[in-house]
């Protein structure tokens, strides 16, 4: 607890030489797999790479294609130690396919290692983690994604008004929050930057999701983009992180993210879990390098009676990122299927999860996402019994839009941590009306 309170509280910056000692202290005592390279282990293939003429014109490895290359303020030879080393991560370690901030992390460890040998060990063991609930560095585009998903769902229940904004700023909400990695380890800057590594090498990725929070709460108090329509919502939060001085102090930015109270360690794997269950379904495999996500509400074709395309939009951001991958499939309207609650219950059930969308007779909107399916409010012989988890949330679309959630407090055992295997929809929903599911 007390390193803890050290590192949150800079107390690391005032002195290169102890930062450089505490890195590898703390990278020394990473569980990792037993057979692990370090620097012996680079030493001998550095030299059998680049120890002839023309050796440093080695490609860098094709999982870091199109990634982002910050250098951090290395010198030349270090900028050359940096791809040395990314090369050699490459050779040594051909199961990754996607790693976009390996790049960022090794040109930061660059800064406080002996040698580039020492910094290959400490980016090694960081990859070859394996303790429990715990991942330092996403290897593969499945868990690069699984990792956007789950910062999306904690952005949509920590930062609404932060989400609320950048969704109806964007038509793809989902590509806004892949870049999140990127606030931290490419557009901060260095002396913002090395804090966050400070505490990420003490309390792990948990952390990294507090600070990308702490980015959109205070983008959104900033008044960035008061203005949400027509505005480039990913730029100016990029613009916003790279000019993050002009704004808040890395003090206080990390102040307010340790304030957040996020979940558990356990709780965000299960989430990240979950999500990833969610994308191999949807055909993202561990080998892929990259794939274009889009909206799965086409939006170009979509037409309702009770939404606007830009409200069905909102709604669709406010659903679990796993789910929202999925198009919709019509199981009700009353406009169809009459006004019968037993035709409605009889509809949805077997079905799961649910948005119900309500229209009054003076034009306000309102509805519900259900994330059990509506037979089990038959369990136990009860016909009114409550049933859902801790996902379940109502919400209002005009006069306002709002998001209202259930909250946990005598019996917080209610909300499950990962739904069962849900249905899906093979085709999109041509008009969303009660009843509209997110599952086939």
């Amino acid at each position: 607890k007390e390193l803890k309170k050290l590192a949150r509280e800079g107390c690391w910056a005032t002195s290169h030489a102890l930062r450089a000692r505490l890195y590898h202290q703390l990278i020394q005592q990473v569980s990792c797999r037993l057979i692990t390279p370090d620097a012996l282990v680079y030493r001998d293939v550095a030299s059998r790479l680049f120890g002839k003429p023309g050796g440093s014109s080695h490609p860098l490895p094709e999982f870091l294609e199109g990634c982002p290359m910050p250098t951090y303020c290395l010198n030349p030879e270090g900028v050359t130690a940096l791809r040395k080393i990314l090369i050699c991560v490459g050779n040594l370690f051909p199961d990754i396919t996607y790693s976009p901030i390996l790049p960022s992390l090794v040109a930061l460890l660059l800064h406080y290692s002996e040698d580039e040998a020492q910094c290959f060990e400490s980016i090694s063991r960081l990859l070859a983690s394996n303790a429990p609930h715990t991942s330092y560095i996403d290897q593969s585009f499945l868990a690069h994604q699984a990792s956007c998903m789950t910062f999306g769902d904690l952005a949509n229940k920590h930062c609404p008004a932060a989400h609320k904004l950048i969704a109806s700023a964007s038509e793809n909400i989902f590509e806004v929050y892949s870049e999140w990695l990127s606030w931290l380890f490419h557009d901060l800057p260095f002396a913002y930057a090395i804090r966050v590594l400070d505490v990420f090498l003490l309390e792990g990725q948990k952390v990294l999701y507090r600070i990308a929070l702490a980015l959109l709460k205070q983008f959104r108090l900033s008044g960035s983009s008061a203005e949400p329509e027509g505005t480039d919502i990913k730029a100016d939060l990029q613009a916003f992180v790279q000019n993050i001085a002009e704004h808040v102090t890395v003090d206080k930015l990390l102040e307010r993210a340790f304030g957040i109270r996020l979940f558990s360690r356990k709780e965000i794997w299960l989430l990240q879990m979950a999500n990833r269950k969610a994308l191999m379904e949807r055909g993202i495999t561990m080998v892929q390098s990259r794939q274009p996500f889009h909206l799965a509400v086409d939006m170009q074709n979509f037409s309702s009676s009770i939404v606007t395309t830009q409200e069905m939009r909102l709604v669709w951001s406010w659903i679990p990122e796993r789910f929202s991958l999925f198009p919709p499939l019509l199981l009700f309207s009353t406009s169809q299927d009459g006004c019968s609650l037993q035709r409605f219950y009889t509809c949805c059930e077997g079905y799961e999860p649910t948005v119900l969308l309500i229209k009054t007779t003076e034009g306000e909107v309102c509805g519900a996402f259900l994330s059990s399916d509506w037979s089990e409010r038959k369990k136990s012989g009860a016909t009114s019994a409550f049933f859902g988890t801790g996902e379940c949330f109502v919400f209002t679309v005009r006069p306002e839009a709002e998001r209202y959630e259930w909250v946990f407090i005598k019996q917080p055992e209610l909300a499950k941590a990962v739904p069962r295997s849900r249905q899906r929809s093979p085709s999109p929903c041509p008009d969303s009306r009660p009843g509209s599911c997110p599952g086939s």
